[in-house]
């Protein structure tokens, strides 16, 4: 941090006697996004002097992934309206900012590349790319006014975030289906586009990505990428990775090393949920409703992590460091799990360093707490998610948390987002300060869209000036106290994986075995998009599998007595069994092709199955359902014998002690009963999806809950519950406790 960028901004803290907010910094930022106080003369110069605070010449790091990130570096550039005001935000009074972005997102049409290729996600670096566009770069680069500036960005709006469905026939249809007419753009920026727009339908390499649904945006990037490199694996050409998105910065009026990725290997989550189960991938971890909050997210790259010399050269030399709000276990996380980057961050200590708390509550993270007493989640929540999940926790990250202050919102708004599930994180003020941190709450929300859409979000050119507010007076503040947290966990979450788990690898695999299988093409086509959404479900638990068929429901003479579900698997032709008009609903055939693929995991284990009764003389008391099971040396399935038998025990079946192949279970009276194949079924669907299984989802619900020590039947079948969800974690889908 040089001498010229120490903020020297002296203020009075008797000027702010009537000013709101609890620490001086508060009162400054409230300032500083005031209007000018015409009655104070004192507050008034002050105002004016943080207006002209010069910061310029500041080198700053943002940390982030997309929506979050891009809405504070420039406005959140997929939005409709974005291009009415896109140069505000960080980047307009920080021009020497570097956005850090996060690179595990698998939805979407990122998703949809890296079937096709093994790359890093780009789907955030692009949205992130695009909020980066500068006007004085702009105007610097092409000699254009203000005017013709937004003119240009209102037709790279258009073009980075059009999609597509239907494959384009070529370069000149899709244009005129997206409405983009680049004889708007400056000839210096229309030839170049033009160029990595046309290599979508020349370059061999590229021409497969277009039979796929993407938003064109990202195929520029990887047009660009491809561009860069003469090699066919150009994913892993990592000058070529850098210097596409130096070139299309370049292009676009951005800063040349504007945006990063935080490694240039790629990468995907796992999130494990306090109930045991583990989830794979950022979009479909996004989309879960365990109803359980999230214990650890792992990074799981696809070899050893690379992280480009400028991101650690920028952490080094920066004078502030700001953490960008946004989904709390794949955003921040994930970059501060590689041990380079966080060590750079604790190293730089003379950097001012601000965490920006997210609004809202968000589905599948942040909407449940580990505590379960307390359904809110709170500031204080963010802080210890952090320390928990980041190797050396939070200490020497940041210190300073900038809240958006709720009480300035009107509470009808508020109200109407509570009616549609929208719940926002609240601040808990005098916990943080009990962890050790500075909390910094102010208005940083949008009063325009407050105002013309009833939306709350957070505001980029407030952001921006509450930033350079606090950095005007940063040297000034009372230092936090020590951080007062448990001693977080020194292990490193990331996980290198082998080249099999590359998902455009595994996809080609598994489209290649269900080539051999006996498998039709629509049912392929329906396979190959459950197996690749369900990455959890690996070669191996197809071992016991011949083929997929649909049976006609005329003839279906499956018995129905146990179960609704419409499939199974046949051990006997090794053969999942669907019936046809299951075909038709998409969910529907989802859940019957995972549970009958759970079953085949069992393989041909038994060699008969009887329900038999249980009678005296007053008349019939009950049933034993018995299993007789194969001989190990006859079986074909997924498991040994030592684990077949922790299986059925945890399915409740007694083992005979006369006879070791005989598997027992009493059932009183008219008591309900799930088979061990089909209860298998159940659990493995489930724990790929629980919106699929209500049944066995209640009968997991006991896993949240609080079970007294009085009931001890209770605390049985939660233990029970537990030892088969860790028997699925470890044995089906092979996650140890890493």
């Amino acid at each position: 941090m040089t001498d010229k960028n120490t903020p020297n901004l002296p203020v009075d803290a008797g000027l702010f006697d009537l000013f709101p907010g609890e620490e001086l910094v508060e009162k400054v930022v409230e300032l500083a996004l005031s209007a000018v106080p015409a009655d104070n003369p004192g507050l008034a110069a002050l105002h004016e002097q943080l207006e002209g605070l010069d910061t310029s010449e500041l080198n700053v790091v943002v940390f982030g992934g997309g929506t979050g990130l891009s809405n504070l570096v420039g406005g959140d550039s997929r939005h409709p309206l974005w291009p009415f005001s896109p140069f505000r935000g960080l980047k307009e009074l920080f021009p020497r900012m570097k956005s850090v972005v996060c690179i595990t997102d698998d939805g979407g049409s990122t998703g949809e590349l890296l079937k096709d290729l093994d790359l890093l996600a780009i789907g955030d670096l692009r949205h992130v790319l695009l909020s980066s566009v500068s006007l004085r770069l702009l105007q610097d680069r092409y000699g254009l006014d203000e005017e013709a500036c937004r003119g240009t960005v209102a037709i790279l709006h258009r073009l980075f975030n059009y999609r597509f469905d239907k494959p384009p026939s070529d370069l000149s249809s899709l244009l005129v289906a997206a409405e983009i007419d680049l004889t708007g753009l400056p000839a210096a920026m229309a030839g170049p586009l033009g160029d990595l727009l046309a290599g979508l339908f020349k370059d061999d390499r590229l021409d497969k990505l277009l039979q796929r649904p993407h938003c064109l945006g990202n195929l520029l990037v990887v047009s660009a990428i491809c561009h860069q490199s003469g090699r066919d694996d150009f994913g892993h050409d990592h000058k070529a990775l850098l210097g596409a998105f130096r070139y299309l910065a370049d292009l676009l009026g951005a800063g040349r090393d504007a945006v990063l990725p935080c490694t240039m290997t790629p990468a995907h989550l796992k999130l494990l949920y306090t109930n045991g189960v583990m989830v794979s991938g950022e979009y479909k971890a996004g989309h879960a409703r365990r109803g359980c909050p999230v214990e650890r997210l792992f990074v799981h790259s696809h070899g050893e992590p690379q992280i480009p010399v400028e991101i650690l050269d920028s952490i080094n030399g920066a004078d502030i460091i700001i953490f960008a709000p946004g989904s709390l276990y794949t955003s921040i996380i994930p970059i501060l799990q590689l041990p380079t980057i966080a060590g750079a961050v604790r190293k730089n200590s003379r950097a001012l360093k601000l965490l920006v708390a997210n609004l809202w509550v968000q589905k599948g993270e942040t909407d449940l707490v580990a505590a379960p007493s307390r359904r809110r989640f709170y500031v204080s929540d963010l802080i210890l998610a952090y320390h928990r999940n980041i190797p050396g926790g939070v200490d020497g990250l940041f210190r300073q948390i900038m809240v958006l202050g709720l009480h300035d919102i009107p509470g009808s708004i508020l109200q109407s987002y509570a009616l549609e599930g929208k719940v926002p994180i609240y601040f808990d003020r005098d916990r943080v300060a009990e962890l050790g941190f500075m909390p910094v709450e102010c208005p940083i929300f949008s009063d325009q869209a407050l105002q013309e859409r009833l939306v709350v979000q957070h505001d980029p050119g407030a952001m921006a000036r509450a930033v350079r507010a606090v950095w005007a007076v940063h040297d000034q503040l009372t230092a936090p106290g020590r951080i007062s947290l448990p001693l977080a966990k020194d292990s490193s979450s990331i996980i290198v994986d082998t080249a099999a788990d590359i998902p455009a690898r595994r996809l080609a695999a598994v489209s290649d075995l269900l080539t051999i299988l006996e498998v039709d093409l629509p049912l392929k086509v329906r396979l190959l998009d459950i197996l690749w959404h369900h990455r959890d479900i690996n070669l191996d638990h197809l071992a016991c599998l011949d083929g997929v068929v649909l049976v006609d429901r005329l003839v279906w003479n499956r018995s129905q007595r146990w179960d609704r579900i419409f499939s199974f698997y046949d051990p006997q032709d090794r053969l999942i069994k669907i019936r046809q008009d299951v075909f038709d609903d998409q969910d529907r055939f989802e859940l019957a092709f995972l549970v009958a693929l759970g079953e085949s995991l069992l393989g041909n284990y038994a060699a008969g199955k009887e329900m038999l009764p249980v009678e005296n003389a007053a008349g019939p008391l009950g049933r034993i359902y018995q299993i007789v099971l194969r001989p190990e040396s006859e079986r074909q399935g997924f498991f040994g014998d030592n684990d077949l038998q922790e299986y059925l025990e945890l399915a409740r079946m007694c083992r005979s002690v006369e006879n070791p192949q005989i598997y027992t279970r009493l059932l009183n009276g008219r008591e309900g009963f799930t088979p061990p194949g089909l209860l298998f079924g159940l659990v493995f669907a489930w724990y790929l999806d629980n919106r699929f299984v209500a049944h066995i989802e209640s009968k997991m619900a006991i896993l949240g809950m609080e079970v007294p020590d009085m009931i001890p039947e209770q605390a049985k079948v939660c233990s029970r519950r537990q030892r088969l969800v860790d028997f699925f974690r470890r044995k089906v889908f092979g996650y140890n406790d890493e």
